[in-house]
């Protein structure tokens, strides 16, 4: 809810620069929470965005002793065409000529689906990579994508499938990366109440989105540090009012085909 208060004031007793000023101060309470109020419920966005994993066959796991699968989170960018992270792709082992089968699960039921890749964009280290489906996704509601660079403290929001299961949560975007470790990446602070580890395991390539409901990055990891006590090991978080999470921007999807 927004509320909307005016403010009286004497004029007689006010300049006209300070009247000026009082109601410029009024005009930026009231206007902050209202752009806050609206932006999109990532709840309302659940057909975009769905759990993906694949089992590895007996020969497979030969290769990775011990890993029998691997799960991320990838989003529509059209009902034929899905995005995800490449590291992703990669580890799940998806070819560029040879259909592989993967598992898609949308929060309510499980679909396999053959899958290549298309394409991959980006020019960052950690690059995001756009799967065809053989077979149009039913129900799949494709995302847009923001071709506009971020702001510092622009709200964002997302939904991911951390360990399988579907969050949400919001943030900010504090800033693009100037050091070489993350360099050109997009820096967001992202979180569900307390929780800053909302965006676990499972959530790479997870779209991070405005107010609008424009995808403007894709997850790509997640900061955090392990404090060992004696025999048992923690995972924390970063401090608060400081990036949590990695991502890539997502404008260089804008040039990329579609659907093939």
């Amino acid at each position: 809810m927004c509320i909307l208060r005016s403010v009286r004031s004497n004029k007689s007793t006010l300049s006209g620069a300070a009247r000026r000023w009082l109601l410029f101060i009024g005009a930026q309470l009231a206007i902050v929470p209202c752009a806050e109020a609206q932006c999109v419920d990532p709840s309302t966005l659940v057909k975009t965005t769905v759990s993906i994993s694949r089992n590895f066959d007996a020969e497979e796991r030969k290769v990775t002793p011990g890993i029998v699968g691997i799960g991320g989170t990838g989003w529509f960018l059209t009902p034929e065409v899905m995005v995800t992270a490449a590291h992703v792709s990669e580890a799940m082992r998806l070819s560029t000529t040879q259909w592989k089968d993967i598992e898609v699960w949308d929060g309510k039921s499980k679909t396999v689906v053959a899958t290549r890749i298309q394409s991959v964009a980006g020019s960052l280290t950690e690059k995001m990579v756009l799967v065809n489906l053989r077979t149009p996704f039913s129900g799949a509601v494709s995302l847009p994508v923001r071709q506009e660079p971020l702001f510092p403290e622009e709200r964002v929001v997302t939904l991911a499938y951390p360990k399988g299961h579907l969050r949400f949560a919001r943030g900010r975007f504090v800033a693009y990366g100037e050091d070489r470790q993350f360099s050109g990446a997009a820096m967001m602070e992202i979180y569900e109440g307390a929780d800053r580890l909302v965006l676990d395991h499972g959530a790479s390539g997870a779209p991070v989105l405005d107010c609008q409901g424009r995808v403007v990055a894709v997850v790509s990891s997640i900061l955090t540090q392990t404090l060992n006590f004696g025999l048992h090991s923690v995972k924390v978080s970063t401090a608060w009012q400081t990036p949590n999470v990695i991502s890539m921007p997502a404008d260089a999807l804008t040039g990329s085909s579609r659907s093939e």
